[in-house]
């Protein structure tokens, strides 16, 4: 019993003072490696430094400059794209009740990826230069979001009519996801055979995913978006936990189980459209992190949604860092190390079900 003559119990109250300590740790953890993050890099910054700049007291113009126009919006974007990717996971799990479900593994990124270039290359929302730094300038942001927002709607109408029918497994909506992600990447392959050299260097390199491209403008934007609807989701923990329970346990508690999920894929999917139209496709942070936090925190929504976007920022933080510091002084795009550690996990999880 939780209760007990209208007090919590203290078993109850170790219980919620565990996963908050779970969650205190993951935030101190993830303050340390955006410090070394900032600090890391061609140019090594003392932590101290870095420190005295972000509070105005830096003396060293040098590394005000890098600090402030280079190391500190890559920064801050890898901690807003992780957080809302990875929540996105966890929704999607949690409304589909599929293990496997994220935006990049149900196409859905893919999606907004074609949606995006689109608009760059025929709507000219963007222009498109044959290097990597710049490769993609958008002249209208809210147009190349809104561009992979309509065609993410796509891919994620086709997944929601999917799990709405009887007999759909998680594996069959994935594999439609597969089926949905080579139709997209066709699509842009499409776009490619058109381009002009320098388009298609462009899209080549937009389509790595990289969380350096982003400036401040971009940032506040993806700020805006995934913030709204972090807040909605958590707003909402309480119906994901009885979705977990069942979907007839849900209605009988009063859950609206097919406005939330709906509402939810909706936000979901505009989560990856402006990751996607910003910073590219990166790929498995979403599958990766929900089931990691699960190992310790739980099912509960109530941690499981913060204790996500706090992991989540902190795992793509320090794949960007990996990235920057791997080939020094080149930089890797932060895709390729999320792909690699996200590719034999999800394979793990599919061996996992038995199904294989």
């Amino acid at each position: 019993m939780h209760l007990e003559e209208g007090t919590l119990s203290p078993v109850y109250k170790e219980y919620q003072a565990q996963k908050a300590l779970w969650l205190c740790a993951g935030a101190v953890l993830l303050a340390i490696t955006a410090m070394l993050s900032i600090s890391l890099g061609a140019v090594r910054i003392p932590p101290m430094e870095v420190l005295a700049t972000v509070l105005g007291k830096g003396e060293t113009s040098k590394w005000q400059l890098i600090i402030w126009n280079v190391r500190l919006p890559q920064t801050l974007t890898a901690l807003v794209a992780g957080a809302g990717l990875s929540v996105a996971g966890v929704v999607m799990q949690s409304i589909l009740r599929n293990p496997l479900g994220s935006p990049f593994t149900l196409g859905i990124s893919n999606a907004a990826a074609f949606g995006a270039a689109l608009s760059v290359m025929v709507f000219g929302a963007g222009q498109m230069q044959s290097s990597q730094v710049g490769a993609v300038t958008l002249f209208n942001p809210l147009a190349a979001t809104g561009a992979a927002f309509l065609t993410s709607l796509v891919a994620t109408g086709i997944i929601v009519l999917l799990s709405r029918m009887r007999g759909a497994t998680p594996e069959s909506m994935v594999l439609t996801g597969v089926a949905l992600a080579s139709l997209f990447t066709a699509a842009t392959m499409l776009l490619q055979y058109f381009a002009d050299d320098a388009q298609l260097a462009a899209m080549v390199f937009w389509t790595f995913g990289d969380v350096a491209r982003a400036g401040w403008r971009e940032l506040q934007i993806m700020s805006v978006f995934i913030g709204v609807m972090l807040i909605y989701f958590f707003a909402h923990r309480w119906d994901y936990n009885a979705i977990d329970a069942g979907e007839e346990a849900a209605l009988g508690l009063g859950v609206q189980v097919q406005r939330i999920r709906l509402v939810g894929m909706l936000c979901a999917s505009l989560i990856s459209s402006v990751v996607v139209a910003f910073v590219g496709v990166i790929g498995f942070v979403g599958l990766v992190c929900p089931h990691m936090v699960r190992l310790i925190i739980g099912d509960d929504h109530r941690f499981l949604i913060p204790g996500t976007a706090i992991f989540g920022a902190l795992l793509l933080l320090g794949a960007d860092t990996a990235a920057r510091l791997a080939l020094a002084p080149r930089v890797l795009p932060v895709s390729v190390l999320t792909s690699f550690l996200g590719a034999p996990l999800f394979i793990w999880l599919v061996l996992r079900r038995g199904r294989l």
